[in-house]
């Protein structure tokens, strides 16, 4: 029975703790301990029964109990205390954006753009590593002062509980998400109506609602489908569910979320001046915005394109080609076949845009990279395989120099450190770790710790996570009804003072989970010596849709039931932020067994370290970055399974990677945790955990992270936007009739002769004059840049590590060539070296020379 009418119910809260209110709906408590702890005081077990939800508490804790606690002095003292620093925090003056960025005019905003979000258990719009780290991301904008949004879709199922059935196979339950008792607030219009936006669709208009979560100082805006305004079938569940259903719903949320989101802003009245498109789940945000920019100024699609580009950033997250959205063109057709005729474009030049190529399905990540003028990976690693993938978009660009960089996650300190930690750090490299994580001298103090202290604090965590694994198990066993002597013998598993390694992740099959179970007979000596115990503990989901993820999982689990294997070997189900900060917080050892280079970079180990685990990982990802600084290396900081080979037989690969690391763990690992002496202390693991702490939370954290973006990406865009924009965009206009008539004149430019350079043998450091005729159409010198491009020869007569000279007009230009010349310094070293030239396009408003894809050769 539908209602005639509806209207809300909020908790009632007697005067003294209306304060906690504002507190709960304020995302900010998720990640400040002592607010938690305030919430936990209210009432520890509905803290834990809601979901560590504040908002549900208030609304379903008994009234008599706030009226006491409204009377409690030492409450009340509490409640005052987190208040007050709360809003401190919120004065963005104290920021450290705002003391090195002071702008009076022209104030940046990013609009950062993301499926999934990861802030807090309540909130499931998230899946996994991509959300998390787009919720760290704007936890540490918020710590920083950056001006930034968040866009975003509100699922109303989010992503699935996993359980387990008796067979070990996972089940996914999806639960609903009941917005009005999360901390989310519906935004009004200053009439109170509520903000809405249309999204065209194949013969109708879709409206979504927009919702607000309050990340600190950071506005998380999220559109929301499930409305009574939506009256055609499916409408209503295109945010129904994270990754869930076909193609075509993939489809429909991506428009939603890049179309909508973009105009979700312009409803709000906000004019960024960056858009940051964390994937390319909302690439369909850049047409959006040239098709606005082309209604708004009057500009044709090139203009538009030209300007908008200069505002676009794209991050991509995944070196594996299944994690890339690709379309077919009917779907394109259908659901953006108008968007070709009101772009100007035809419909081949429209489907290019998404394409590498002359035809094949139009991907999301072509769209993103063509649009967007900076581009990046998420680890060193990553950059390079990125522009390895994706290098057919700049032919002939040599792969080093694909215009795709990197800046390397890092993970928010003060979301996943450990309350006990916490205080550690406090006392001993003082309050500013939080504010400025990285400050490399700061985690130098961590030698200032006593080794017992840290010792003993590490220890009460790996308590903790037992305890929480053996009443998480138990909840498992009956829920599935086992037997009741299985239930008890839940209570016995694990030990509390043995090696304990963890391994969470999502269950693809390049993460390869069961590397560990290549042969059973060694792992059960290893984890079963009476003497040194080892004990592994699982947690991870499979894609609802990926049997042979699931398959590992169930060997996992088939494995864990054995009794050789009961009280050493558990899997966890439902794995998200509880049981991953328990376990990054316990564990000793953080394993991480990828396919090299298919870890984009991964960022759990990251958040073991800064609790002081050690790691033990394949050189993927941002653990092969850290393994490759010099000083690093020779830092005793955890252990690399092999030294960053790459193999062709997947095989062979796997038994050589796992027999490194069985003897990784039977010759260094194990019996350097088990080496004690009279003060039964492991010193010689302290020291690693020390070193470990020291040598890498100062840059794997996401403060740094959100730094770079903020200097090297987003204030350079800002920047560059109002340049290109100002004076009726004239800028940008120049630009695009400089990239039409280059483009048209390309096919003139050629190198003709070459003169001079050096003889066939050349002392180390000595000179040489180059000189080449270069014919240039109807472009003249200040449109082109000649190098000289130089350096030491493979063995298959390729140049490496190139070096480029720019090579300077000599003469003036007669019958279409010009004269350019340059006195190079050909080599440091000796050995085999040799070169060539190239012409490239230049133009001050260009970011990056190879981003027209032009470019001739000698």
């Amino acid at each position: 029975m539908k209602p005639i009418r509806t209207f809300s119910v909020v908790p009632s809260l007697p005067a003294p703790l209306e304060g906690l209110r504002e507190l709960a709906h304020n995302l900010r408590w998720a990640w400040n301990h002592e607010a938690i702890e305030l919430f936990r005081r209210l009432d520890s077990d509905l803290w834990e029964s809601s979901g560590h939800n504040p908002v549900l508490m208030l609304g379903s804790i008994d009234q008599v109990k706030l009226e006491s606690l409204a009377r409690d002095d030492a409450f009340l003292a509490h409640l005052e205390r987190v208040t007050r620093d709360f809003q401190d925090y919120l004065r963005a003056e104290t920021s450290w954006f705002r003391r090195t960025w002071r702008q009076e005019d022209h104030q940046p905003l990013v609009a950062y753009f993301s499926a999934e979000f990861g802030l807090t258990e309540c909130l499931s719009i998230f899946a996994g590593g991509l959300g998390i780290l787009a919720g760290d991301h704007l936890k540490s904008a918020s710590d920083l002062g950056v001006p930034l949004v968040g866009v975003g879709l509100l699922y109303q199922e989010g992503y699935f509980k996993q359980y387990l059935n008796q067979a070990g196979w996972q089940q996914e339950d999806y639960l609903e998400n009941d917005f009005h008792n999360l901390p989310l607030a519906a935004v009004r219009q200053p009439d109170g109506g509520l903000v809405t936006v249309q999204v065209p669709y194949p013969g109708r208009m879709v409206t979504a609602q927009v919702w607000r979560a309050q990340v600190g100082r950071i506005p998380l805006y999220l559109l929301d489908t499930n409305i009574p305004a939506n009256s055609q079938p499916g409408d209503r569940d295109i945010t129904d569910q994270l990754y869930g259903g076909d193609l075509e719903m993939r489809i429909k949320q991506e428009v939603m979320l890049g179309i909508g989101g973009y105009r979700a802003l312009e409803a709000l009245g906000l004019e960024p001046t960056v858009y940051h498109m964390n994937e390319g789940h909302s690439a369909f945000l850049g047409l959006e915005r040239v098709r606005r920019l082309m209604e708004q100024r009057g500009l044709s699609f090139a203009e538009a394109r030209a300007l908008a580009s200069a505002s676009l950033v794209f991050t991509g997250h995944t070196p594996v080609i299944a994690g890339h959205d690709y379309f077919p063109p009917e779907l394109i057709d259908r659901y953006l076949g108008d968007y070709a005729h009101l772009l100007g474009l035809s419909h081949d030049e429209f489907l290019r845009l998404g394409r590498q190529g002359d035809g094949g399905d139009f991907c999301m990540t072509v769209l993103a990279l063509r649009l967007a003028a900076a581009a990046n990976g998420v680890s060193r690693l990553h950059g390079e395989v990125s522009r390895k993938m994706w290098q057919g978009l700049w032919p002939r660009v040599p792969v080093e120099e694909a215009p795709i960089g990197h800046v390397t996650n890092g993970v928010h300190f003060q979301s996943w450190i450990s309350y006990e930690m916490n205080q550690l750090y406090d006392r001993y490299l003082g309050p500013k770790w939080r504010v400025e994580p990285g400050d490399q001298a700061l985690w130098h103090r961590v030698d200032n710790i006593p080794a017992e202290e840290l010792w003993r604090t590490h220890e009460r965590r790996r308590e903790r996570l037992v305890a929480f694994a053996r009443r998480r198990l138990r909840e498992q066993l009956e829920r599935r009804s086992a037997p009741p002597s299985e239930i008890e013998a839940a209570e016995e598993v694990l030990d509390p003072e043995a090696l304990t390694i963890g391994f969470a992740r999502r269950f693809a099959t390049y993460k390869r989970a069961t590397l560990l179970l290549k042969d059973i007979e060694r792992l059960k000596a290893i984890l079963t010596d009476s003497r040194r115990p080892v004990q592994v503990i699982f947690a991870g989901k499979a894609h609802p849709r990926d049997g042979a993820g699931k398959e590992l999982i169930r060997q996992i689990v088939g494995l864990a039931r054995r009794e050789e294997f009961r009280r050493r070997l558990v899997f966890l189900e439902d794995y998200g932020l509880t049981v991953a900060r328990y376990l990054v917080q316990g564990v000793d050892v953080w394993l991480n067994t990828p396919e090299r280079p298919l870890e984009a970079s991964g960022t759990s180990g990251m958040k073991a370290a800064a609790n002081g685990a050690l790691n033990l990982s394949v050189l993927d990802g941002w653990w092969d970055e850290a393994w490759r600084v010099p000083e690093l290396r020779s830092s005793p900081i955890g252990w690399a399974i092999g030294s960053g080979e790459e193999y062709t037989d997947a095989e062979y690969r796997d038994q050589v990677e796992s027999e490194a690391l069985y003897h990784l763990l039977e010759r260094d690992v194990v019996p350097t945790f088990y080496e004690r002496g009279v003060d039964r202390l492991p010193r010689k693991w302290i020291e690693r955990m020390k070193a470990s702490i020291s040598m890498l939370c100062h840059f794997f954290n996401t403060h740094r992270m959100v730094r770079d973006y903020t200097e090297v990406i987003y204030l350079p865009a800002h920047a560059k936007y109002l340049e290109l924009a100002g004076d009726g965009a004239a800028r940008a206009k120049a630009l695009a009739r400089w990239l039409e008539r280059v483009g048209r004149e390309w096919p003139q430019v050629r190198i003709e002769t070459v003169d001079g350079g050096p003889e066939m043998e050349l002392r180390v450091g000595a000179t040489a004059r180059v000189r080449a005729r270069v014919a240039l159409g109807g472009l003249g010198p200040e449109d082109v840049e000649v190098q000289l491009y130089l350096g030491r020869l493979d063995p298959a007569g390729e140049i490496v590590q190139p070096q480029t000279i720019t090579m300077q007009p000599a003469g003036s230009k007669e019958h279409g060539w010009l004269l350019f010349e340059a006195t190079a310094v050909p080599c440091c070293r000796s050995g085999l070296h040799g070169y060539t030239m190239r012409v490239l396009p230049r133009h001050t408003d260009l970011r990056s020379h190879f981003l027209p894809g032009l470019i001739t050769w000698a």
